[in-house]
C-alpha cells in the first residue's frame, strides 16, 4: 500500500507549478489546497489542478524525490507532465472520485 505521494498541481496549463508531498491522505491535502483551507502557496497562486502524481512505498523515499525535484529546473518538470499527461488534465476527479 502507499503510503506518500509527490505530486505537481497548477493553476493553467503551463502556469505556475506547484510541487509538493503528502504522506497523509491523497485525497484530502488535494482538498485542503482546493478549498483554500490551508492559505499558502497554492491558494495565493490558484494552483489547484492536478497534473502528475507519483505514489511511493514509503514517506522517506517521496521526501527524497520532492526534494530532488524541487531543484529541477521548470523545463524538466514540464516535460514529465507532458510526458505523461500531455493534454494537462485534472486528475483530481481520475484519482479521488474513483
Amino acid at each position: 500500500m502507499d503510503r506518500a505521494y509527490v505530486y505537481i498541481l497548477t493553476n493553467k496549463p503551463h502556469g505556475v507549478l506547484y510541487l509538493g508531498m503528502s504522506n497523509v491522505n491523497l485525497c484530502r491535502r488535494l482538498w485542503e489546497h482546493r478549498t483554500g483551507a490551508t492559505r499558502g502557496f497554492t491558494w495565493k497562486h490558484n494552483c489547484h489542478h492536478l497534473v502528475w502524481c507519483a505514489p511511493f512505498s514509503d514517506v522517506t523515499t517521496a521526501a527524497e524525490n520532492e526534494y530532488r525535484m524541487k531543484r529541477w529546473r521548470r523545463a524538466w518538470k514540464i516535460a514529465l507532465i507532458e510526458k505523461e499527461n500531455p493534454g494537462w488534465r485534472d486528475l483530481y476527479d481520475e484519482i479521488c472520485t474513483a
